[in-house]
């Protein structure tokens, strides 16, 4: 999804997950006969890229006022530049100020940092020694917002994010762009090939995100429509609902994503979207999967949809067919958010490999992070895992991504700072309670030293439960921020100059014992790196079996076991405040090594004992197979 003071209403007009994991009856699905996810999906550690926030790599190519025509807001600044990457967020500059606009979302949604194609080449051994093995990419497609899910095309690279915009924009003008036959490949879309061959060496896969609910106004076929009405070839292709008609003071008018005008729907009947862009859609995705017929090796290893519930099963099922016809191995992952009656669907064998799993994230902040009547305990939130992983067919649970913060939510940080307000499942109400500029009691604070605790519990419990970990961008060094637009600030990164956060969203200065530094947290960078080393190092967290040893609702401890052959690995979470002794009976095992805190518990007694700090967590590795293990005892130190 994408950003704008609309997107609430997207929220608030779907059925989001309520109640999803309690209800009855649907949470075990029919078996598939066989496993149809790509298997190196389960061993993938994800690697969320916000290209324009992410890394700066060419400042020559970034983009011009005459660039963000076309995007909200869609009336011209008086002023604009490119934004500052090291400038206090919430700080106005000059040229922000001399716009005379008091709404903060217009200024958030013009800003552009310049984050480009060569700025995630630069940093992909960056990603290499932090463990990642696969990339998300939001859209990089030709679009005149930050955000890119306005697209003006799915078959060219955005011109500024390669290495000539302007010879760029030129080679696209002598294009007839309906016709796959006359397209070129730009410098942009070069570079972006040089991306995934350079991701590739290194052993990392990369996914774009699909947009094909709506492209932007500036797409060309829209364009088009609007110059030459009845007669446009792309007539089709959109709801019309007037042509310019000044004589008669009628302006062009179509319909839009949820009424935005910015991003025109594509059109859609009994089978999902239309032949005219659905042939479009098939040749883009040609392109991008088998780049100039050189192979799949040179191409996406998939793709991501965007708003994938708002377009109709039969489109999804040939869409599919198409993409395993170019590569069986594709992985294609969705934003599904609706219930479970609707989810399942998508994922029976013939339309999605897997989904962004939200419902992952809400569960968890209602067992790690959430307060009062919006907390659970440990053997409620060992059901509603399980209602979870019974939900999908066989494999599906191991390639969901797992994730928290994406650049539709608020970031884990900013989220366990004000754990206290609500309920991170009522995704349609919550989304206005961690906007501060709805809700001046969201707190938009640097997160203290039990609050990263927190995440680390979150952390361990991501690398080592079934499915693939998914990192937004940022969050392993510390990043914070409310939800859009503030979920997107720009990467930190050591070699960059950050001014303090003084600023509030209304426009207020901070006291200075309040002022935030920004910095990139090292301690919090190497936890992240350990925990990705330790489920990339052992196969168990990856492919092995599920089961819960314990759910302790007094003492706050959960307790699982990931098995693979000869490989057993425990993982106990203390989620509490006080410290606890864990008893466990060896019952055959010679030895544990926990793997987190490099220790070794080893002898022939019958019981082995150790204490965890209140908020941290064990990860162990036994050496030896028992015939019959008995259940762990956990139990509080008095």
């Amino acid at each position: 999804m994408r950003s704008g003071a609309f997107f609430h209403r997207l929220i608030l007009g779907s059925a989001i997950f309520l109640g999803m994991v309690a209800l009855s009856g649907i949470c075990s699905a029919a078996a598939a006969p066989a496993e149809f996810v790509p298997q190196w999906a389960k061993s993938a550690v994800w690697y969320q890229i916000f290209p324009d926030r992410f890394r700066n790599g060419d400042p020559s190519n970034d983009p011009t006022v005459a660039d963000i025509a076309g995007a909200d807001p869609m009336a011209p600044p008086k002023q604009w530049r490119v934004h500052p990457w090291g400038s206090d967020w919430y700080q106005l500059q000059d040229y922000e100020k001399a716009n005379g606009e008091p709404e903060l979302w217009k200024h958030m949604q013009r800003r552009r940092y310049g984050g480009d194609i060569q700025g995630i080449i630069d940093k992909l051994d960056y990603l290499q020694d932090l463990g990642i093995n696969a990339i998300y990419l939001n859209p990089v497609f030709d679009a005149p917002s930050n955000h890119k899910y306005d697209g003006a095309s799915y078959h060219h690279i955005d011109p500024n994010f390669g290495p000539d915009p302007k010879g760029d924009r030129a080679l696209m003008a002598a294009e007839n762009p309906g016709d796959p036959k006359t397209w070129v490949w730009t410098k942009a879309d070069e570079l972006a090939l040089k991306m995934i061959d350079e991701a590739h060496k290194r052993g990392i896969r990369i996914i774009f995100d699909g947009v094909f609910n709506h492209m932007g106004f500036n797409s060309f076929a829209l364009q088009d429509v609007r110059r030459n009405k009845m007669k446009s070839p792309y007539l089709g292709w959109f709801t019309i609902k007037s042509f310019d008609e000044p004589s008669a003071g009628v302006a062009f008018d179509y319909e839009g994503w949820w009424g935005n005008k910015s991003l025109p729907e594509l059109r859609e009947d009994a089978n999902g979207i239309v032949a005219g862009p659905k042939a479009y859609i098939f040749a883009a995705t040609q392109r991008w999967m088998n780049p100039k017929g050189k192979g799949t090796q040179h191409g996406i290893d998939g793709w991501r949809l965007d708003v994938a519930y708002m377009v109709a099963h039969p489109f999804w099922k040939d869409w599919r067919r198409h993409v395993k016809a170019i590569n069986p191995e594709a992985y294609l992952t969705a934003e599904i958010v609706n219930t479970p009656d609707v989810v399942k669907p998508y994922l029976q064998g013939d339309e999605f490999d897997g989904e962004m799993q939200y419902n992952f994230a809400f569960t968890a902040a209602e067992f790690l992070f959430n307060e009062g009547k919006y907390r659970i305990g440990a053997k409620a939130f060992d059901k509603k895992l399980a209602e979870l992983r019974n939900l999908y067919p066989p494999g599906v649970a191991y390639v969901n991504q797992n994730l928290f913060g994406s650049h539709d939510t608020n970031r884990i940080g900013s989220y366990i700072v004000n754990r206290g307000l609500g309920n991170f499942r009522d995704w349609g109400k919550w989304f206005q309670m961690s906007q501060p500029v709805n809700n001046p009691a969201f707190q938009v604070r640097r997160p203290n030293a039990y609050e990263l605790q927190l995440q680390k519990l979150f952390v361990v419990l991501q690398m080592t439960y079934v499915g693939a970990p998914m990192v937004y961008y940022g969050d392993e060094v510390g990043m914070w921020g409310a939800n859009d637009p503030d979920d997107r600030k720009p990467m930190i990164w050591p070699d960059i100059a950050y001014e303090k956060e003084r600023a509030l969203p209304d426009g207020k200065l901070r006291p200075e014992a309040q002022v935030d530094e920004v910095w990139q947290d090292p301690e919090l960078h190497a936890f992240y790196k350990k925990m990705i080393g330790i489920r990339n190092a052992h196969p168990a967290l990856r492919t092995g079996s599920y089961k819960t040893l314990l759910a302790d609702d007094a003492d706050g401890v959960f307790a699982y076991e990931r098995r693979l052959g000869d490989e057993v690995i425990w993982v106990v979470l203390n989620n509490s405040d006080d410290e606890r002794t864990v008893r466990l009976p060896r019952s055959g095992f010679d030895e544990f090594e926990d793997l987190l805190n490099a220790r070794t518990y080893a002898g022939q007694r019958p019981v082995m004992e150790f204490d965890i700090p209140g908020r941290q967590a064990a990860v162990l590795r036994a050496s030896v197979i028992p015939l019959n293990a008995a259940a762990p005892e956990i139990q509080a130190r008095k």
